[in-house]
């Protein structure tokens, strides 16, 4: 088996299928604290930053994302993205999100790249699913003793 000629970084940016762009960038920059990045108006397209990677968000009513469109209305090829952040106090974060009226879907306790973690499962107002999850509470997946 030969190497691939490149080393693995990590994720670069996800693109999300949106109907709505101000309504989009209102919940990824007030519920996630993404900072606005590039900007492609002949596109339909806004690219904020979510730490060192990017959440680009494209308006399927514009014209630039004619291509971008799924052929079957409603179809999706993302089941969710993964947020790592910083340590997440769970009261303060259930209390953020109902003051912002986002519904959590599910809190969990399970693994990741970083490890086993706690995380809050919630949808953009377009049916994304995001993962907001914390660092490793045991980073070699053994439960606690």
């Amino acid at each position: 088996m030969s190497l691939p000629p490149f080393t693995l970084v990590g994720f670069d940016h996800v693109v999300y299928l949106v109907d709505d762009m101000a309504r989009a960038v209102t919940f990824y920059r007030d519920v996630l604290g993404c900072v606005p990045g590039y900007s492609y108006p002949g596109l339909g397209m806004e690219q904020l930053w979510c730490g060192a990677a990017l959440i680009v968000l494209w308006d399927t009513s514009h014209p630039g994302a004619a291509g971008a469109v799924p052929p079957v209305a409603g179809g999706r090829n993302l089941d969710h993205l993964c947020i790592a952040t910083s340590p997440i106090d769970p009261g303060a974060m259930r209390a953020h999100l109902a003051a912002l009226g986002v519904q959590i879907v599910q809190e969990a306790t399970h693994g990741g790249a970083r490890g086993v973690g706690h995380s809050f499962y919630i949808h953009d107002p377009f049916g994304n699913k995001l993962e907001i999850k914390g660092p490793a509470e045991y980073a070699d997946g053994r439960p606690a003793p």
